[in-house]
């Protein structure tokens, strides 16, 4: 299926890229540092999709759609999130296009906007803008808005899913009447977002709250879930954003309160992309393709006849029908490929590729014999077992995949979580990879001169973190509490 596939021990990276590519998810596009997202890739960014979205709804959020184009006027208005933003925004000038004198095409003069417009990198302005005709009174508040959308940062350094000038997201935007119920959104958020990376996607999440520096342009407090990816690189795979009034001071969102006062709207944001993909690939994945979580497999179980003549196909197709049916009653997706253009072991090096988490195998003599053979994606064993019960037996057996993936993740992430206290062991467990523990001293110039000396970022300050007395690794200076240090995407 996947000739020169990099190994992971070989090329890390490459591996990944051969990955995406050979297991048909994506591709580079014509437009640089953009992507395709194929049939496959996509379907699995749908399954994410669709359970994101019911737990947004069974929180009590609503999706809307806002306009992908935000005035520049309005980046002016937060100073902290135009700062932020400014390096990564692409800009709209003119409106028209027209024949040039060489027989091409040249932008139109003329057609000059009268206010430039940024394709949104993320929509709290235009969002806050909207709002401020939405919210008059208590009555009219909370706001609990999502959307589906796409947003562009013209991103320098880019790899698909993890890094793309545009890529695909969701961004929720909500108003409160105070602060505490802001900051209870905040954290219900991150709640979701941790629900959904350990439970759906089987990758184990650190929660926490971002240094000062490394947080949301605008916010107060960013809350994130910091993944451990394989080859010890930390990955953030989601973030909530406390913002306080901010937004609703810069665009002059007010409400009447109970007691009949006028005050600023309290806001939160939160969101997370295709950069969940990547995260699912390296989390899981081998020196044999993708391996996919069956919840979020696009196809759950394969099943692959292997005949020599068009009647033992006859017989087996019959078989299989009721092994399909029996399985898709159960909510399992399943697919029967008996297609005679290829052969069986071809069959199963492309589904193992892609991660197809069960794969059943039906040949003459599993007719005799009334069984049939299963393969795991995960561990490679294999098994003849009896058609009696195969139902419920793939179902729990999907259940144990869904487990040992996350399990796996969970004991690797403790393998490579290092406590420290000295700067050169510091220094050797960054460079080996993984999340180290240790104590800063809470300056933004230490974390910036460890950043500077070892590449490694403070990846959150953990939530409910144990306070202890200690020494900060770099400084010496005091500290009451360890971070957690990673090198990361």
């Amino acid at each position: 299926m996947a000739k020169n596939f990099s190994k992971r021990e070989d090329n890390y990276s490459q591996w990944y890229n051969d990955l995406v590519v050979k297991a048909d998810l994506a591709e580079n596009s014509a437009v640089r540092g953009c992507m395709v997202i194929k049939p496959y890739g996509y379907a699995i960014w749908e399954k994410m999709q669709a359970a994101l979205d019911k737990m947004f709804k069974d929180t009590g959020h609503q999706n809307a759609y806002f306009p992908l184009f935000i005035p520049k006027s309005f980046f002016n208005k937060e100073a902290d999130h135009v700062e932020g933003f400014a390096k990564e925004c692409a800009v709209v000038t003119h409106y028209r296009l027209k024949n040039a004198e060489d027989g091409g095409i040249e932008v139109d003069d003329t057609a000059k906007l009268e206010e430039e417009l940024i394709i949104r990198p993320t929509s709290e302005t235009i969002i806050w803008d909207t709002y401020k005709n939405w919210i008059q009174s208590y009555r009219d508040l909370p706001i609990l808005v999502n959307q589906w959308a796409n947003v562009v940062r013209w991103e320098m350094r880019t790899r698909m899913f993890l890094r793309t000038a545009e890529f695909l997201w969701q961004e929720g935007h909500t108003a409160h009447e105070t602060k505490e119920e802001a900051i209870e959104e905040t954290k219900k958020i991150l709640d979701v977002y941790a629900t959904f990376a350990e439970q759906w996607m089987g990758v184990p999440v650190l929660r926490g709250l971002k240094t000062e520096s490394e947080k949301f342009a605008g916010a107060i407090d960013t809350y994130c879930i910091e993944a451990l990816m394989q080859d010890g690189k930390a990955l953030q795979a989601g973030t909530s954003h406390f913002l306080g009034q901010n937004f609703a001071k810069a665009f002059d969102v007010k409400f009447v309160s109970k007691e009949n006062k006028q005050d600023y709207v309290w806001a939160t944001s939160w969101g997370v992309s295709t950069r969940l993909m990547g995260a699912l690939i390296m989390a899981h994945s081998d020196d044999n393709g993708l391996v996919l979580p069956p919840k979020l497999a696009p196809i759950q179980v394969i099943i692959v006849p292997i005949y020599k003549k068009d009647e033992q196909l006859a017989v087996i197709s019959e078989k299989v029908e009721k092994i399909k049916a029996a399985l898709e009653a159960k909510n399992i997706s399943v697919k029967y490929d008996d297609r005679d253009t290829y052969q069986p072991g071809w069959k199963f090096s492309e589904y193992e590729f892609k991660g197809v988490p069960v794969r059943l195998a039906m040949g003459p003599r599993d007719l005799e014999n009334d069984s049939v053979e299963i393969a795991r994606r995960d561990t490679l064993e294999k098994e003849v077992v009896s058609l009696e019960g195969i139902d419920d037996r793939i179902e729990k057996l999907l259940e144990d995949i869904q487990a040992n993936l996350f399990d796996k993740a969970l004991k690797f992430r403790e393998e490579k979580t290092h406590t420290v206290n000295d700067w050169e062991t510091f220094k050797a467990k960054i460079e080996e990879g993984g999340f180290v523990m240790a104590h800063w001293d809470g300056t933004a110039e230490t974390e910036k001169k460890i950043k500077q000396e070892t590449k490694a970022t403070i990846r959150t300050i953990l939530l409910n973190n144990p306070q202890e007395e200690g020494k900060c690794i770099y400084s010496g200076n005091p500290s009451k509490e360890r971070v957690v240090f990673a090198k990361a995407y």
